[in-house]
């Protein structure tokens, strides 16, 4: 055996991001194990869109967002939302969110989302097809919706940074859209389409398919809650659970939100924050769509699953666990309702919280601990975990390996703020 097959790592979070950069430090020969006291995807990984984001390159912090923010906080139906006992907490993350949208940082910060995104496909296709999980998989494409001109005028420079950075967008009107999507509501006038997006039919059921993956190759999943680490001479040696104490070689902080206080523990500060998203399920929906619908005006993504429709928006900021306000959910059900006007008297659905891990950039840490040699971050993937799983996975596998990343990490420093 080789001196490369006899090395551990540890990976502590089992969702999607966790799994894939399993299944990558495996394809490198090491011996695997996660750890996290829920099963793989079981967190905020179940409740995703099921998009893969390759068009997502504009980050959330846009120029002007500032004079938006006050009617996101107060207006009942707007898509931002706080708690207002949590303000204290996030108010650092809200300076730095309003500094990011400054136009410079948001060309940067889009180029470097990019950078990422044109990569998404080569690095989770080969997961995908040797998980046998194809069939989990939808080709369909994506539609931006706009149902005012004013709001097509105003989202000019968004879709401008799309192109300058890649994405093929075809502009329909509103005949056209609904050529595509004939259940689409006759309010939309306009629409960008990007023919080569795909999603997943259900993101808990991909993500648990990669997890079997993982396991059918000697990995192990300890089920624990991670507490801390234990550090020697040589970095991190050991990860102290709920339950015991695990020796470790190598050491993923794969955690979502959750990465913040255990980064923390091993010395590196980051502006992490829950910006918590809500979905309603539709369940058994006889509403056909043929692929995903994004509201520009809405902010709410609509998305065929194999067992209804599936819509999301909203950004609470709050504790990560916190109780859920289910009013939220019910907020972009009506969105939905809006959007596809059949699904108004659907009366079966289910309602969810998940808390996404988001940095004011927008731009997840995949990068070495600037402290511990030995332990690799891999955190913060905003709305986009789902997405940027395979491509994280891949690129925390060369850290480890000491070869040179497929994509230049230096925008994802955990030191950047």
């Amino acid at each position: 055996m080789s001196e490369r097959a006899k090395k551990s790592a540890t990976v502590v979070g089992a969702g999607m991001v966790g799994v894939c950069c399993a299944l990558y430090l495996q394809n490198e020969g090491y011996e695997v194990t996660v750890i996290d006291l829920n099963g793989p995807g079981e967190k905020t990984s179940s409740g995703n869109l099921g998009g893969f984001g390759v068009a997502s390159c504009p980050p959330a912090a846009m120029p002007g967002i500032i004079k938006q923010v006050p009617d996101m906080l107060f207006k009942e139906t707007a898509p931002l939302k706080l708690r207002w006992r949590h303000a204290v907490t996030a108010l650092p993350w809200f300076i730095r969110f309003i500094a990011q949208s400054r136009r410079s940082n948001v060309e940067a910060n889009a180029r470097a989302r990019q950078s990422l995104l044109d990569k998404v496909h080569a690095a989770i296709d080969p997961l995908i097809a040797e998980a046998g999980a194809q069939d989990l998989m939808n080709s369909a494409g994506l539609m931006f919706t706009f149902e005012t001109e004013a709001a097509f005028q105003k989202s000019t420079y968004a879709f401008d940074l799309r192109k300058r950075n890649g994405v093929e967008l075809d502009l329909l009107n509103g005949n056209e859209a609904r050529q595509v999507e004939p259940n689409l509501s006759e309010n939309v006038v306009r629409a960008y389409r990007v023919a080569n997006f795909s999603n997943t039919a259900d993101p808990l059921r991909l993500v648990q398919a990669l997890a079997q993956l993982f396991l059918a190759r000697g990995g192990i999943h300890h089920r624990a809650e991670v507490r801390g680490f234990r550090v020697g001479s040589e970095g991190v040696d050991a990860v102290l659970t709920d339950t015991s104490e695990m020796p470790v070689e190598v050491l993923v902080l794969a955690a979502g939100v959750w990465s913040r206080p255990l980064a923390k523990q091993l010395g590196t500060s980051v502006p992490l924050e829950a910006e918590r998203g809500y979905h309603t399920h539709f369940l058994g929906s006889q509403v056909a769509m043929t692929g995903a619908i994004m509201s520009v005006e809405r902010h709410v993504a609509v998305t065929p699953m194999l067992e209804g429709i599936r819509v999301g928006g909203m950004a609470e900021f709050a504790g990560p666990d916190a109780p859920a306000d289910m009013r939220y959910a019910k907020i972009v059900r009506a969105h939905a309702q809006a959007l596809f006007p059949g699904l108004s008297s659907h009366k079966e659905f289910s309602e969810w919280m998940g808390p996404r891990p988001s940095h004011p950039d927008a731009k997840p840490v995949i990068a070495r601990s600037p402290l511990h040699r030995n332990v690799l971050f891999a955190f913060g993937h905003d709305h986009l975990g789902l997405t940027f799983g395979g491509i994280t996975g891949k690129l925390i596998s060369e850290l480890a390996t000491d070869n040179t990343p497929s994509v230049d990490l230096e925008p994802f420093r955990p030191d950047r703020f």
